[in-house]
């Protein structure tokens, strides 16, 4: 999987670019705010459809185009894979015409037009970013975007889950408020505890067996990393956890949910439908859905003990590294070629011996792109057969001398 060309319009701070990408990993090196990160924030947005950086859409569009009576930017790529040929292009309007500013996006697959989570999955990208700590260090909210951006990528049926319990359960929540307001009843809760239940049980599941695959390839990453001194565990902690049933295929009764035990959507639901009913009177009371995945958790674990709580910043970095390094390796072997990979301002901020790591692990099939301030922090034989690029005010400059 690669991309051949980027076409990026109005794009943050370039105006104009068409770039052939070539089969040899690029570095891209220039000063801060000159546009690296931006380029493989486009690549990033052509894979997810969504920015690691931006909180809205509308912040993607060139500043200089504001007055504009219709601001807009435009992503094209085309994109290699499996011997066949996509062209993903993605347009942000923001119509400023009308009396309330309306934004819209749009998505072209070959020339047709496609909803945006078909979008999705067409290119795989892996993003490692210095602030991947937050994987750590960070709030729930950040490890659960970790396992669903990657999920999303390789599943649909996990995106297409996630779009509509989102949904659902906004709508639910918009219920509750009305319920306590008394300009709704209770019964009109059945429906909606009907479809989060449904559709939240797939997402317990597939983050279950996501994790569970996920953890096995970190250890190992880790353990290289430490020189098997120490031990990295994943532990997920869902915000309602299903009970496995003792049966002919389970002799024991499992309190909640672990990596190493498996439950279906099939199983999964009633139980999640129960605990909705179970707490309907303080959800109501509290205006929220109290339990599912939207609250779930996820905890890395160093030798048993929580590193966001009790590990160093070296244990911390080499986790990540871990897990990120795990993440390329479970999306390859879920879509049978590498995916793109791109490290932005990471190799700095690694010590000698995990930046030599991860340089070593980058095999040579993976289209790979590393920003940079600083070019000398990588060794020789790296730059020996890469493509160094210098970038500046939205301008690119290839195959610079070294």
């Amino acid at each position: 999987m690669r991309v051949e060309h980027l076409s990026l319009t109005n794009f943050r701070n370039y105006a104009r670019l068409e770039l052939t990408l070539p089969t040899q990993p690029v570095v891209l090196v220039g000063e801060n705010a000159q546009g690296k990160t931006t380029l493989l924030e486009s690549l990033y947005y052509l894979a997810t459809t969504r920015s690691p950086y931006a909180t809205s859409d509308r912040q993607l569009i060139h500043w200089r185009t504001e007055k504009d009576p219709l601001p807009f930017a435009r992503l094209v790529g085309d994109i290699q894979r499996q011997g066949r040929l996509t062209t993903l292009d993605m347009t942000l309007v923001l119509d400023n015409t009308a009396l309330n500013p309306r934004f819209r996006k749009t998505i072209r697959i070959n020339n047709v037009e496609k909803r945006v989570m078909d979008a999705v999955g067409l290119l795989n990208a892996v993003m490692f970013l210095p602030r991947d700590l937050t994987l750590v260090e960070g709030t729930p909210s950040n490890r659960r975007d970790f396992i669903n951006d990657t999920l999303s990528q390789v599943d649909a049926g996990y995106l297409k889950a996630l779009d509509d319990y989102e949904k659902h359960v906004s709508q639910r929540n918009a219920l509750l408020r009305r319920i306590a307001e008394r300009r709704a009843r209770p019964v009109e809760l059945a429906y909606w505890d009907e479809q989060v239940a449904a559709t939240g049980a797939v997402l317990i599941a597939g983050r279950q067996r996501f994790l569970r695959e996920l953890e096995d390839r970190a250890q190992r990453q880790h353990q290289a990393l430490t020189g098997g001194q120490e031990l990295l565990t994943l532990q997920y902690q869902p915000s309602f956890a299903p009970t496995a049933r003792a049966d002919g295929q389970r002799s024991f009764d499992l309190l909640g949910m672990d990596l190493h035990r498996e439950l279906t959507p099939e199983e999964i639901a009633p139980q999640f439908l129960e605990q909705l009913q179970r707490e309907q009177r303080e959800s109501i009371e509290r205006g929220a859905t109290l339990s599912g995945p939207h609250r779930d958790e996820l905890r890395m674990m160093i030798n048993g003990h929580d590193c966001g709580l009790f590990g160093s910043r070296g244990q911390a970095r080499t986790a990540v590294l871990a897990l990120k390094l795990a993440e390329l390796s479970w999306m390859r072997d879920q879509i049978g070629e590498p995916p793109l990979l791109l490290l932005d301002e990471v190799i700095a901020e690694l010590d000698n011996k995990r930046r030599a790591y991860l340089l070593s692990q980058l095999g040579e099939d993976a289209q790979t792109l590393v920003t940079t301030t600083d070019v000398d922090v990588f060794p020789s034989e790296f730059l020996a057969r890469a493509a160094v690029w210098r970038v500046h005010n939205g301008q690119i400059a290839q195959d610079v001398m070294r």
